[in-house]
This record gives structure tokens, C-alpha cells and sequence, in this order.
């Protein structure tokens, strides 16, 4: 069975309260009656030693004979649950609370054992009894024996003192229960309600509308980052969808140009309005290697963006590499008036050389493409710790901040006129990104319009 966040918001706050009352009530019964018992058998040892001690004062006082005097504490100890028996040196009785009333002496005994049986109903006690010596100077002038049910006894007042405590014990859970219902209540609200709300959000997401987005606003670290979450993934997927057509109309753009040259040619042929010499055949040849060069291009992009694509990885000397790479390119930058120039150190790498030579070359023509005649391009390669950083930086058009999210895409060109000659077929970026990722690199770019475009590629040195 599954329940909502709310509901087990909701039982985690009234189980918490009922585990902390159990608990509590557990810890402090245990506590309290091992302290109380002690208290009692303090108490009535307290109580026995002020009994012997009133006698002794009698004896001190030369009144020890007087039995209203030892009557008077004598009653005064049944009221307290205590049974005396007064005999001097001689062990000669001189006053017995059994003889003064054994009728309130077996009803105390029998009254103590109830209380101790509602209390615990094991219980096994019985009665007790001490003597205590009564000495005057340093002479034993005579004994006090005391009696009590034992080993020790709750009176009706120690009854009531436990019984409260309970009760309280009792309100106070019923208490934590209803607050921890009231707070379980609000908190689980509070927190569910932005929740359901995004989650209505990300349905709208998930069924193709983009642009709906949660303005919800909460206190909450975790909430708020759920929320920025979904509306990032809700622009990011509205971009991908644009992308998407966008990607759709390129390719259709680029299929449908040699296409229809070959479709022209080939229905004047047919028609006998053009004779299939060697002139027209050439052009339909052009127009189908174009078609075969990008179709490719794809394929290359899809077997470098592959989960394993393989690495021939070989230490060699990247500066040497970009340096024939300015050699490779010198037609292309000596016609346009560019200069194209390696400012960098010696540095090596351990890397597929190849694909490094492909990430390089597709950079450079980039620049080249985007730089007009009297620009400069400046290559630099450095070793930073266990890293290599790779820069080319050129003074040509740049990119727009609207275009610069996603030039790495497939397909894409900044060039909204899809002008082959200034925008290629919009893949050597991501076959450049696609190869320096199987390297576990990275690459970002900075560019300003008109004022140039540095694509800075990190890659481990080894």
C-alpha cells in the first residue's frame, strides 16, 4: 500500500510523540520507584530512629515511668504505621501497642498489604520487626522494638503522590498527541502543497507543454531546489524541442538543395531537354558525394558520441602537432590575409592523436571560417598541473549570446541564412565536443559579437 508524503508526514510526528511519551513514562516509572522506594526506607528508618530518640528523652528527663507519656508516642507511631513495643533493661514490658489496641494494629498491617498489592500484584511482604537499644550516658536503660509491613510500604498518602504522577503522565501524553496531530497537521501541508504543485507542473512537462513553469515559493532548501530543478529541466527541454524543429528544418534544408538540383537535371535528361553528357553527369555526381559527405558526418558524430568509442592513446608532442596544423591551414589564412600564429610552449599528451588532430583541424577552420581579412588567430597550449590547456582565439564575427548555448548541437549554425560557405553543415562542433568527452576533457567558449571567439579545451595530460 502506498501513501502520500502527507500522510506519512502526519503519522511520523504522532509516532514520534507516543515513542517519546512511552519512553519517558518508562524511564521515569523505573526511575521514580527506585528512588521512592528508597525514599520510603529512608523515611521510615527516619521515622523509627525519632521514635527512639523521643523515648530516650524520657529516660533523660527521669518521665520513662510514666505511661501516658509512652502511650502518647506510642499512638502517635500507629498513626504512622508504626507498631512499638517499650521494655526496660530487664526486658520487663512497659507499654505494647498490641496490648493498647491489636484490633488498629492488625488493621494497619492489613491496610499497608492492600496498598502494596494494588501496587504490585506479586507482591510478597509480611511483617517486620527492629529493636532499637535505648541508652542514657553510655548505659543501655532499655529496648524499643518497632514493627511495620515489609521490607517496605506505601501509605495511602505515597499511593497518591504515584497516582497523580500517573495521571500527569497521562495528560501530558494526551497533550503531545493532540499538538503533535495539530503540528503534523500544518508542517505536512505546508510541505506537501508546493510539492503537489510541482508535481502538477512536471504532468504539464511531461506532456509536451514546455512552458509552464512553478511559481511556487517555499522556505524550504530542499523544496526550492526541487522547484528550480524542474523549471531548469522545463527550459532546457523547451530550448531541446526548438532545437529539435530547428534541427528538422536544417536537414530537410540541406537535402532538399542537392536534391532538387539532381531531380532538375535528371527530369531534363529524361524529357531529352538536356543530353546526359559528361558535363551534366559531373554536377549529379557533385550533388551526390555533397548528400554522401553529410550523411557522413552524421555517421561520424554518432560513432563518436557512442558509449564506447575507442582510444588509441599515445604520448606525443601536441605543440608539434599545432604547429603542422597553421602549415596545413596556410592557403586558407595567407588568401584571406589572416595571421595565424602558436604562442604556446612545448607540451606533450597522451591522448588518440588522431582525434585530437580532428578536434584541432575542426577548431581552426571554424576560426578561419568566422575571420575576416586582416584578423588574427592565436594558438596556445599549456600544462597546468596534471591538465592540458588548449586555446584558439580569433578577432573574427564572434557568436551571440542567444546562439552560444548551443552551438555544440548537432546541426546547428549560428548562421540563420544556413549559408554553406560561412556556416558549414553545423557538425564539427559536436564531433569536436563528442571526442573531447571520450577524453574525459572539457571545452567551453567566450565570445563577444564582433570582437572574437576563444574556444578553451581542458584535457588530462595522460
Amino acid at each position: 500500500m502506498k501513501y502520500s508524503l502527507k500522510a506519512k508526514l502526519w503519522i511520523s510526528h504522532v509516532s514520534i510523540a507516543l515513542i517519546c511519551i512511552g519512553l519517558i513514562s518508562l524511564v521515569l516509572n523505573v526511575f521514580m520507584e527506585r528512588q521512592f522506594k528508597e525514599y520510603v526506607i529512608k523515611n521510615t528508618e527516619q521515622k523509627s530512629n525519632e521514635i527512639v530518640s523521643r523515648i530516650e528523652r524520657q529516660y533523660f528527663l527521669g518521665t520513662s515511668q510514666n505511661p501516658e507519656i509512652i502511650e502518647s508516642i506510642g499512638a502517635d507511631a500507629l498513626k504512622q504505621g508504626l507498631i512499638i513495643r517499650v521494655e526496660d533493661a530487664n526486658n520487663n514490658l512497659l507499654w505494647d501497642a498490641r496490648e493498647y489496641n491489636n484490633g488498629m494494629c492488625e488493621q494497619i498491617i492489613e491496610h499497608m498489604s492492600e496498598n502494596m498489592t494494588s501496587k504490585y500484584h506479586d507482591w510478597q511482604g509480611s511483617y517486620v520487626e527492629k529493636s532499637y537499644s535505648i541508652v542514657t550516658g553510655s548505659k543501655k536503660v532499655g529496648a524499643v522494638k518497632i514493627g511495620y509491613y515489609g521490607p517496605f510500604y506505601f501509605d495511602d498518602r505515597d499511593l497518591a503522590f504515584i497516582t497523580d504522577l500517573n495521571k500527569s503522565l497521562v495528560y501530558v501524553g494526551l497533550l503531545s498527541l493532540i499538538l503533535a496531530f495539530i503540528f503534523g497537521t500544518v508542517i505536512s501541508g505546508r510541505l506537501t502543497r508546493p510539492i503537489s504543485r510541482v508535481i502538477n507542473t512536471a504532468r504539464m512537462i511531461s506532456k509536451g507543454e514546455f512552458k509552464h513553469r512553478s511559481l511556487e515559493k517555499s522556505n524550504t532548501k530542499e523544496i526550492n531546489e526541487l522547484i528550480e530543478t524542474v523549471n531548469n529541466m522545463a527550459e532546457t527541454l523547451e530550448k531541446q524541442e526548438n532545437l529539435r524543429k530547428r534541427l528538422t528544418a536544417d536537414m530537410a534544408h540541406e537535402l532538399r538543395t542537392p536534391l532538387s538540383i539532381l531531380q532538375v537535371h535528371m527530369e531534363g535528361m529524361i524529357d531529352g531537354v538536356w543530353a546526359a553528357d559528361n558535363e551534366r553527369m559531373n554536377a549529379c555526381y557533385d550533388e551526390i558525394m555533397r548528400i554522401q559527405r553529410m550523411v557522413g558526418d552524421i555517421e561520424k558524430l554518432s560513432r563518436f558520441e557512442g558509449e564506447n568509442i575507442l582510444l588509441n592513446k599515445a604520448e606525443f608532442d601536441l605543440s608539434s602537432l599545432m604547429k603542422q596544423m597553421i602549415k596545413k591551414f596556410e592557403h586558407e589564412h595567407i588568401s584571406k590575409g589572416i595571421e595565424m600564429v602558436y604562442e604556446g610552449g612545448d607540451v606533450t599528451i597522451k591522448a588518440d592523436k588522431d582525434k585530437i588532430s580532428q578536434v584541432i583541424l575542426n577548431l581552426l577552420s571554424n576560426a578561419i571560417r568566422h575571420t575576416g581579412e586582416g584578423g588574427r588567430i592565436v594558438m596556445t597550449a599549456e600544462e597546468i598541473s596534471d591538465k592540458v590547456i588548449i586555446s584558439i582565439r580569433d578577432s573574427g564575427s564572434g557568436i551571440s549570446e542567444e546562439d552560444r548555448p548551443f552551438i555544440f548541437e548537432r546541426l546547428y549554425r549560428a548562421d540563420k541564412s544556413r549559408n554553406k560557405e560561412t556556416g558549414g553543415r553545423g557538425l564539427g562542433l559536436a564531433i569536436t565536443k563528442a571526442i573531447i568527452i571520450a577524453h574525459n576533457g572539457t571545452i567551453k567558449v567566450e565570445s563577444k559579437l564582433n570582437k572574437g571567439t576563444v574556444f578553451t579545451v581542458t584535457l588530462p595530460k595522460s
